[in-house]
């Protein structure tokens, strides 16, 4: 089994908050066990910023939302979960202590993965009784977006356990990374504690401000790690030369006494309200929510520039973003609808995301194509011409399109598409779609589409297959019987 079945989350806070809407947007059922009386609240908080960061980082069809369920005890939350995520504060006690509990009540053969930042987890594993399948799995908030996990196993963790932890996290959209030895903070927050400890010297010694810092880093390599890292950044910044050349030039700036990180600055009171001061100014006024929210459609357009890097293949983060809307399609959009032959296909559902809307609130006249465009797509995935059918090499290209605006889309506002399909041919295919508010049935926006069917590879038209076409001819046998829509024929197919 490569796939995760059922979760449990012990913990809901921050961290074990994004794991759980990492879980249940990727169809899993997630069992929780969270003590605090507000769990429930803030869990709910962390889903409804997820799922609003999931509209605007992907088109691909979500599985159907997971199903969240609140235990009262620990042992009912891990008794049938397959994978057990731990995510409660970082006390060696208190996580040795809740991951034996654990150890007793879980499956033979569930996993068991520890949040922590910076355990051991040979010292975590110590009370258990199957201590070969507790592993560390640090993830980075926020976890339903960034999607790397360190995976780091103990003395006592089983190969086979490392491997199984690393087969399930791709399918939910997620990079696991073995670190090769356990190490105190791993890798990641390792690198941090170095930048974090010369910036709090920094800030110490009056050299800047926090935001100034702040935006020493977004503004210049912040941007550059984002999509290369460090040593490949090095590597260009080396020239034609290369790695060699720049660890040359500049390795013996290593030597020059510039930084402190051997030296711990005192987090004296007096430093700590500076800090605290200067961030309050640089927040101005936004709330943590506000912030939250900021943050992820930021790292959504990051996302989505990754996406396309490489010539559309995809770079980094993008193209393991890429390669999950795939997985998504290949999994959710292939599958043959049902329909209601006496009315037009409905085809997509979605909201008015604010990656969508311009400076008035409404939604921009591109995102009514790409709107009508996932309609295209959905109807072309409803005859057989899915991601393997594109894969080898033949499609429907779109050649000619016309749209009415008749409405306004909102941020927010529920939309729905339809799909009439007019007329085919052994190479074409005529569509009207029709955009409507969900909530009042008001039409919206129309667009009516020529499509022609291609041998991408040789870059001309060519015949659908048989049973491409029988598909599309049953489709228009049945729209037949409705009315044209207003408009329709007007410009596309004229010249056909």
């Amino acid at each position: 089994m490569t796939g995760i079945s059922k979760a449990a989350c012990i913990g809901g806070g921050v961290i074990g908050g994004g794991w759980i809407a990492r879980f249940l947007l990727a169809g899993i059922d997630v069992d929780v066990f969270d003590p605090h009386p507000e769990a429930g609240r803030i869990v709910g908080e962390v889903i409804a910023n997820a799922e609003k960061a999931y509209a605007m980082l992907t088109g691909a069809p979500l599985p159907p939302r997971g199903r969240l369920r609140f235990c009262a005890t620990l042992e009912e939350a891990v008794t049938d979960a397959d994978w057990i995520q731990e995510s409660v504060p970082e006390r060696l006690d208190l996580k040795r202590a809740v991951l034996t509990q654990i150890d007793a009540a879980a499956r033979p053969d569930a996993l068991i993965g520890s949040s922590t930042s910076g355990l051991l987890p040979t010292d975590l594993q110590q009370d258990m009784k199957h201590p070969e399948r507790l592993f560390v799995a640090h993830p980075y908030n926020p976890v339903y977006l960034l999607p790397l996990v360190e995976i780091v196993g103990g003395e006592k963790t089983s190969a086979a356990t490392i491997q199984a932890a690393m087969d399930r996290l791709s399918p939910i959209g997620m990079k696991g990374v073995h670190i090769a030895r356990e190490i105190e903070a791993f890798v990641g927050d390792r690198l941090l504690e170095a930048l974090w400890r010369e910036a709090l010297w920094l800030i110490h010694d009056d050299i800047c401000t926090v935001e100034t810092l702040d935006d020493v880093i977004r503004y210049s390599f912040g941007l550059r790690w984002a999509q290369m890292g460090l040593f490949q950044t090095y590597r260009i910044a080396g020239g034609e030369a290369g790695m060699r050349h720049f660890l040359a030039q500049f390795g013996p700036c290593l030597a020059w006494p510039w930084t402190k990180l051997t030296d711990v600055v005192d987090l004296d009171e007096a430093l700590i309200e500076k800090i605290g001061r200067q961030s309050d100014e640089q927040a101005a006024g936004l709330s943590i929510r506000e912030l939250e929210r900021i943050r992820d459609e930021n790292l959504v357009g990051i996302l989505q520039s990754l996406k396309g890097g490489d010539s559309g293949k995809g770079w980094g983060a993008g193209k393991l973003l890429k390669n999950f809307e795939q997985s998504l399609w290949a999994k959710g959009g292939s599958a043959a609808a049902s329909f209601d032959p006496s009315k037009p296909l409905r085809l997509i559902e979605t909201k008015v995301s604010p990656a969508w809307v311009d400076y008035n609130g409404h939604m921009t006249e591109h995102r009514y194509l790409q709107v009508f465009g996932d309609t295209s797509d959905a109807l072309l995935r409803l005859v057989g011409v899915d991601l393997a059918y594109v894969e080898a090499g033949h499609s429907y290209y779109t050649v000619e399109s016309h749209i009415r605006h008749l409405g306004e889309a909102k941020l927010g506002q529920a939309i729905h598409s339809t799909c009439q399909v007019l007329s085919t041919d052994d190479k074409r295919l005529h569509v009207f779609h029709t955009l409507y508010d969900t909530a009042t049935g008001d039409a919206l926006a129309t667009a009516e589409h020529l499509l022609l069917h291609v041998d991408s590879k040789m870059g001309k038209a060519t015949p659908a297959p048989a049973a491409v076409l029988d598909k599309v001819k049953a489709i228009v046998a049945a729209h037949s019987e409705l009315a044209l829509p207003e408009g329709a024929g007007r410009h596309v197919g004229q010249r056909r």
